[in-house]
């Protein structure tokens, strides 16, 4: 069996795409969709209640109602906030009462979310950007790894996603390539490489399901890979945007006194606080279509791949094709067994 399959079968999903957790463009209709067309929906939660508006819990049961084939959930494990800290353990909790079925890692020590997920039978891969982050998350138990490359929108990795899936294969472990993967044809010579699957976020942004402001969506139509610059006054850390004229305006560096405090062991944790807040505010208002938030339109270098707005249905079909036939073959399991 080729890694694609056995991914489709950890995973229980017909195609090995997921869709990425995004903030703020995981609206719940977007994730049950991507997961209904018979790839993964990952649910990204301060989107799901903070940019959407559902209690947690309810949001879940909403996109069940919507699609009974599995979902996922992002768990960020920032360990700066002692309320953030809680919090994520009862998103966590949650997700385990309502079904959720694979858990995806990003930062810190994934140990406690292996402990729980284990308990119930649940999948759990993690972001990674280099081999030293995968040989952690592996101590800490994973299942697999999401590798984030030079691509990537977000929070981008450094390596191209040949050299990173070089780093991280001898581990042992399912690879997913996140980056790059704006078309079918990058998805075909990803798999070809040698990864499992593919985490798609960019390309699902520009779809019908997704409710960004269609500015933002034929911003991604528009853009070349050429158009994606890092930024570092979202978050104290390089983050992939579109390159509008108002980005060229105000730059992508951070201030002087910004800066003076992101070198200092203590002070650099204060001002990544005060962009992440920042953030939060800003890349809501830009998915509302806020006048003067469009400068903060996050993106990554598929964006070159993506030339049309298209129902997500359209989008996994057609990535579906791309992939080598039996890759494409596993049948997700009834609702009752999935679930």
């Amino acid at each position: 069996m080729n890694p694609s399959d056995t991914l489709c079968e950890q995973l229980n999903i017909k195609v090995p795409l997921i869709g990425g957790a995004m903030y703020p463009c995981s609206n719940p209709e977007l994730v049950a969709a991507v997961s209904e067309a018979g790839a993964l929906g990952i649910v990204q939660p301060m989107s799901l209640s903070f940019v959407h508006g559902y209690e947690f819990q309810k949001g879940l049961q909403y996109i069940k109602s919507l699609s009974s084939n599995p979902i996922g959930l992002n768990l960020i494990l920032e360990t700066s906030s002692k309320t953030y800290q809680k919090r994520t353990q009862q998103w966590a909790e949650t997700a385990v009462e309502e079904g959720v079925k694979v858990f995806v890692t990003a930062l810190g020590n994934p140990r406690w979310v292996v402990d729980l997920a284990h308990q119930h039978g649940i999948t759990v891969f993690h972001d990674v950007t280099n081999v030293k982050h995968a040989q952690k998350a592996l101590d800490g138990g994973v299942d697999g790894f999401i590798a984030v490359n030079n691509r990537a929108g977000g929070h981008a990795g450094t390596l191209t996603p040949q050299a990173l899936l070089d780093e991280i294969a001898p581990l042992g472990k399912p690879v997913i390539c996140a980056g790059g993967m704006g078309s079918p044809d990058t998805f075909r010579e990803m798999l070809a490489m040698g990864y499992a699957g593919a985490q798609l976020g960019t390309r699902f942004i520009a779809s019908t399901e997704c409710t960004a402001v269609e500015e933002y969506k034929q911003a991604i139509v528009k853009a070349d890979a050429d158009d994606i610059v890092l930024t570092e006054k979202l978050t104290g850390v390089p983050v992939a945007i579109i390159n509008t004229p108002a980005i060229q305006r105000i730059g992508t560096k951070a201030g002087p006194i910004a800066r003076w405090m992101l070198k200092g062991r203590k002070t650099k944790h204060w001002m990544r606080t005060i962009y992440s807040l920042q953030s939060v505010f800003k890349l809501k208002k830009a998915n509302s279509g806020k006048a003067g938030y469009q400068e903060y339109w996050q993106a990554g270098k598929s964006a070159g791949g993506v030339h049309a707005i298209k129902s997500v249905a359209q989008i996994v079909e057609e990535f579906t094709q791309a992939a080598p036939r039996n890759s494409a073959s596993a049948q997700p399991s009834s609702p009752s067994s999935s679930r």
